[in-house]
């Protein structure tokens, strides 16, 4: 190689380092919810342990926690949330049409939803699969048990193009009852109008403790006949955002790995000496700078909603009423399939 070539091989090398480094472009929509003070996030209308309202208005679950911690990632308070509820039919256009920053609300990722529909999903906070539940009278066991019965189901979500391909699948001639909305469907379906209720198990376990007059009357059936993986989307065509809000959410994941959690964040930061654990708090290296965050970014969305196991514990584990298992949610090397790209 000629001198100049060396020369310029050189200076291209530093340029590419330089920009590597440097700080990132906040992107339009991190300046839109700086310039309002608020990050609007969509969410469900009414699904207990992952975005519901209580009588006062205060809202709690997984999608909403992941609302919280993205606020305060960005703007440093974790209650700078506009929530809007919105139901099935509404969540895409209200994403593609600015009305909503961030959709978490229960959210199946899927080729044809990230291909097609003008977004982006940014990870997974709950892996999940489609059930039945059906009344402890009906002395139902199997799924398959289900030879021409009515279903309950809502419309414009995958669960009803599952039930179609379930049926035809094993020649049991279901009967779909649609609904548009998720109150509708678990009203017909409590008053009898239908044999059984399909939905993601999550949401069958929510339902049947949240709405089911006696919860022991009703039976969660063992099969699950699709892969359900819930998670955040943003709109297409701001790849900062999309930065953003997808590493709330592995260093979520892998503050929980590490230990880092809501009580013990502040004193980890000041005396934890784990090289993992300084740059996950900002001591070390500022992450925050390459997405254009201030350097406790993931520090404060800690401290607003804890790490990914605290968040699933609180909202939907074993010591809640829905009381659903870490499984698959559990992390990488502990049984589940949670696993994070490193915060480095």
């Amino acid at each position: 190689m000629k001198p100049t070539s060396v020369k310029s091989a050189l200076a291209a090398t530093v340029v590419a380092v330089a920009a590597a480094s440097a700080p990132a472009h906040a992107g339009k929509t991190l300046d839109a919810i700086k310039a309002r003070g608020q990050v609007v996030c969509g969410v469900h209308t009414a699904l207990a342990g992952f975005s519901a309202a209580d009588a006062q208005g205060n809202w709690s679950g997984i999608d909403v926690d992941v609302c919280r911690a993205i606020a305060a990632a960005v703007l440093g308070d974790g209650t700078k949330v506009k929530w809007v509820p919105l139901v099935a039919q509404q969540r895409f256009t209200a994403l593609q049409s600015g009305e909503i920053d961030v959709l978490s609300r229960n959210t199946t990722w899927t080729l044809t939803r990230d291909a097609s529909l003008g977004l982006e999903f940014t990870g997974v906070t709950y892996y999940d699969g489609q059930g039945f539940m059906v009344p402890v009278s009906a002395k139902i066991t199997s799924a398959k048990q289900l030879k021409g019965a009515t279903v309950c189901v809502q419309s414009g979500t995958t669960t009803e193009k599952n039930l179609t391909d379930f049926s035809r699948a094993n020649g049991l001639n279901i009967k779909p009852v649609v609904f548009e909305k998720i109150e509708a469907a678990e009203n017909a379906y409590f008053t009898g109008r239908c044999v059984a209720y399909t939905t993601d198990a999550s949401g069958l376990a929510s339902t049947r403790n949240q709405v089911a007059k006696n919860p022991a009357d009703h039976v969660i059936l063992p099969e699950l006949i699709s892969k359900e993986p819930l998670g955040p989307a943003v709109r297409r065509g701001d790849d900062e955002w999309f930065t953003i809000v997808k590493w709330v959410l592995f260093g979520l994941i892998e503050a929980e790995e590490y230990g880092v959690t809501q009580a013990n964040v502040a004193k980890m930061q000041a005396e934890s000496q784990d090289p993992v654990v300084m740059r996950l708090t900002g001591k070390s290296e500022d992450m925050g700078k390459l997405l254009g965050l201030d350097k406790n970014w993931l520090v404060n969305a800690i401290k607003a909603v804890g790490n990914y196991g605290e968040m699933f514990e609180r909202n939907v584990g074993p010591k809640t009423p829905l009381n659903l298992p870490r499984g698959l949610n559990n992390l990488w090397n502990k049984g589940g399939i949670m696993y994070a790209p490193p915060v480095r």
